[in-house]
């Protein structure tokens, strides 16, 4: 059933307390899961002092030069591309990005790990390789390894999937696989690729043989993929698009009829099979919101129609240019997303001068059962990238099991990953220190693939240049609201 500009203005009036009306402040208290921070002028990352205590401190510099961290906290370097190698002997591939954990065999932890490598294999020294049996394009330089860690070591690391391309972010599934995603949609014959690109795959931590004659799902579309969530209840899967020009799409897949998940199911779908849609948003007075940027205050809530999509395989035109002006509400850097407290946590990267509206980076939460979207952490233009103190960037994500979110930064100048606790309050958790410039010009490669342990004592992330998969354990702790 569709959410109609009728309902969601109506039921705004009518409830009050389940909609937060947009720019409110004071209606923030009321709003569903809201998460109460400031406006885009002052939002931003500052020191746990300036927060009334939230997070762990301040972070310690790293005499080693890789990771600061707060006091108690250590880490250790679990992979590191070009230097550790695959247990068939060749080195650990480049660019780690979107990764999660999954309960292994007698005690370990299994980490899928996806490789943003993009273009012809030559054009990367330590590719994935081209394992019999696991390659869908022989021609594309991405994939995933599945890492296998006991007692805070690697043991084993193995190829999930090869021949595939700039496998960015992806989601973790009810059923315990792992979705990679193609963040890059050439064609056939389009920078050296044998096959169509842009797709969705499943990948089987726990069975290898189930990874074999890899198959993409073309059902999700066919377009530049960043993030995957599965809703548990009701099997419709979420879909995030980082692209622009014009700016990129959230997606909803409806599975057909009768359709039931679980492993190795998403294999036997039609390449047509159920719909895929994107979203048309509403504000609390029932006028159409083009663009998610649009909304400068946290609690913000839209309501959410679905429109279908015409072609999801995007045989003569892209999918998120197959619609008009007023038809779909776009957003910029639509990045990574993870599934939570009932709904999907969605990342807007930032918006520039390609947006109505400018900021550094946004987190939604999408509540499926209100069909609304709320804006939950708002990050203002960052004055200053280069200096402690503020965040920039959002990229991929997680729920903690500490409360709140943990965010990987992808922004200008300095890169952390950060914590949001469920009253909007930023702090640090971590800073990159490995100076891949030079002294004079500094530059510190993303965050990416941040994710903790099924146990949650082990927070993992990678830092994508030179490729360090990375531990954090310490003295975790439940955030305070305030």
């Amino acid at each position: 059933m569709s959410l109609t500009r009728r309902d969601f203005t109506r039921k705004s009036a009518i409830t009050g307390a389940g909609v937060a009306l947009a720019g409110t402040v004071g209606a923030l208290a009321t709003a569903p899961n809201a998460l109460a921070s400031t406006e885009t002028e002052t939002a931003g990352g500052a020191s746990a002092d300036a927060h009334g205590g939230v997070g762990y401190g301040p972070l310690l510099a790293d005499p080693k030069g890789i990771l600061a961290l707060p006091a108690g906290f250590s880490y250790e370097i679990i992979t590191y591309s070009g230097r550790t190698k695959l247990e068939s002997g060749e080195f650990t591939p480049q660019k780690p990005d979107g990764t999660a954990t999954f309960d292994g065999p007698r005690g370990t932890t299994l980490l899928v790990n996806n490789h943003e490598l993009k273009g012809p294999r030559s054009t990367w020294e330590y590719p994935v390789p081209l394992h019999e049996g696991l390659v869908y394009d022989p021609a594309a330089s991405g994939g995933c390894t599945v890492v296998e860690v006991r007692h805070g070591h690697a043991v084993a690391e193995w190829v999930g999937i090869a021949g595939t391309s700039t496998n960015c972010a992806g989601g973790r599934t009810p059923w315990g696989t792992w979705l990679t995603c193609e963040e890059n949609s050439d064609r056939a014959g389009e920078n050296g690729m044998t096959k169509d690109h842009g797709y969705v795959f499943e990948v089987d931590p726990c069975d290898r043989r189930a990874n074999r004659d890899p198959r993409p799902v073309k059902a999700f579309g066919r377009f530049d993929h960043e993030a995957v969530v599965i809703d548990p209840k009701t099997g419709h899967a979420y879909l995030t698009e980082d692209a622009h020009d014009p700016n990129g799409l959230l997606f909803r897949w409806v599975p057909p009829h009768g359709f039931r998940h679980g492993r190795g199911r998403l294999g036997t779908l039609a390449d047509d099979a159920g719909v895929l849609q994107a979203p048309k948003c509403y504000d609390s007075a029932g006028r159409f919101v083009d663009d998610l940027s649009r909304a400068t205050r946290t609690g913000t809530v839209y309501g959410v129609d679905w429109v279908v999509v015409p072609d999801r395989d995007a045989q003569t035109v892209p999918v998120r240019r197959q619609f008009a002006d007023g038809e779909i509400t776009r957003a910029r850097k639509l990045e990574g997303m993870w599934w939570g407290d009932g709904g999907a946590y969605i990342v807007s990267s930032f918006a520039r001068e390609e947006s109505p509206e400018q900021h550094d980076g946004q987190v939604w939460f999408y509540d499926p059962r209100r069909r609304t979207l709320t804006l939950k952490v708002l990050l203002g233009v960052n004055p200053d990238p280069s200096r402690e103190g503020h965040f920039d960037g959002p990229d991929n994500i997680t729920v903690s099991p500490y409360g709140g979110l943990v965010v990987c930064e992808d922004g200008d100048g300095l890169q952390h990953l950060f914590g949001a606790t469920d009253s909007g309050r930023t702090y640090p958790i971590a800073r990159n220190e490995l100076n891949i410039g030079t002294a004079e010009e500094p530059e510190y490669s993303e965050f990416t693939g941040v994710t903790f342990s099924p146990d949650g004592r082990t927070l993992f992330a990678n830092i994508q240049e030179p490729g360090i998969m990375l531990a954090v354990t310490g003295p975790w702790k439940r955030q305070k609201r305030c």
